[in-house]
């Protein structure tokens, strides 16, 4: 049954798969997705009035047996699946959204196929909607200065701002990379940090000197332990990068912060975190870093992801042509 089965799904994610709460989150959002499309459109008017339990990321093992005669999984066929794409265009759900529902659908099916639950999988030889790939934003080294001074350094808040930003343009950092630094990650005489990356894998990448410098000096700051009122509190003894009240420093927070001080410098655009972290990936590649390094550093599973940083460098596309063009050097 389609709610029982979902529920092993997630389950199969999170404890044999490895994967992050954020991924199953994801995937139970877009299986309930699929699920009120199928209550909505394909179930007989009295069984549809029964709404069943949300799929839920939390309660892997917990689903209602009550509910889960009412979504049999042999009656979802290729027809349903199209049904349910073709009901997110017409909602006007944008394709970036599509192609992610239907490659957890995707994944959903041929788990249950691989486990005996269907004997077809209706999800073969369906088409994935083609997106077209924006190129990520990059900035100069002078705009990244200008976030860079943002921050007020006579604070301690704003002190440990401008060592986040530091370390992100050091090494690329994801967000939730940064978030879930310790401090036995940080290994300052060798200028190395520990990350857990995407599907909780490690890398170990450098940072330079000035980074690790700007972080000691945070880890040493005298008003580390205490709270914004003046009073002290236990804090994260662990966490590199705390809140006000001691705490762990979330994603959500860094990205909130970090939009202040994008509006307090003056740049225009959709400058995230992120952003940084494709600035210093195209700034290594025109200052020479191969891309093997760069996917390296990076922590990308595929050199294609890489790639991408070679058409965004209008710097690097000039050089290359005027170093390939037989007429380039012509006078």
């Amino acid at each position: 049954m389609f709610i029982s089965t979902a529920q092993k799904f997630l389950k199969h994610l999170k404890t044999i798969r490895n994967a992050s709460e954020h991924t199953v989150r994801n995937y139970a959002i877009d299986l309930n997705a699929f699920k009120i499309y199928i209550e909505t459109y394909h179930l007989p008017p009295k069984a549809s009035q029964e709404v069943a339990p949300k799929i839920h990321h939390n309660m892997v093992d917990k689903y209602s047996t009550a509910y889960d005669a009412l979504i049999p999984l042999s009656m979802i066929d290729r027809k349903t699946i199209r049904g349910f794409l073709a009901s997110l265009t017409q909602n006007g759900i944008n394709k970036k959204t599509i192609v992610r529902r239907l490659s957890s659908i995707r994944a959903f099916f041929k788990y249950a196929f691989s486990h005996k639950f269907i004997s077809i999988n209706p999800t073969e030889e369906l088409d994935t909607p083609k997106i077209e790939k924006k190129l990520p934003t990059s900035l100069s080294y002078d705009q990244v200065l200008k976030i860079f001074a943002a921050p007020d350094l006579s604070t301690f808040l704003g002190f440990r701002d401008r060592v986040i930003m530091e370390l992100f343009y050091s090494s690329g950092l994801r967000v939730s990379e940064l978030a879930s630094l310790n401090r036995r990650d940080f290994d300052p005489q060798n200028l190395l940090v520990r990350l857990k990356g995407k599907g909780k894998k490690e890398r170990v990448i450098p940072i330079t000197k000035n980074a690790a410098q700007w972080i000691q000096k945070y880890l040493e700051h005298p008003e580390r332990h205490t709270c914004t009122d003046g009073h002290r509190e236990q804090v994260d003894s662990q966490a590199i990068f705390l809140n006000k009240l001691g705490t762990r420093l979330t994603t959500r927070s860094i990205d909130r912060t970090f939009d202040n001080y994008i509006k307090k410098s003056g740049l225009a655009g959709k400058i995230t975190p992120h952003t940084i972290r494709h600035t210093i990936a195209t700034h290594w590649l025109e200052n020479g870093m191969d891309l093997k390094t760069i996917q390296v550093l990076l922590g990308h599973t595929s050199l294609s992801t890489t790639t991408i940083y070679t058409q965004v460098s209008p710097k690097l596309k000039k050089k290359v042509y005027h170093q390939s063009h037989p007429r380039a050097k012509a006078s």
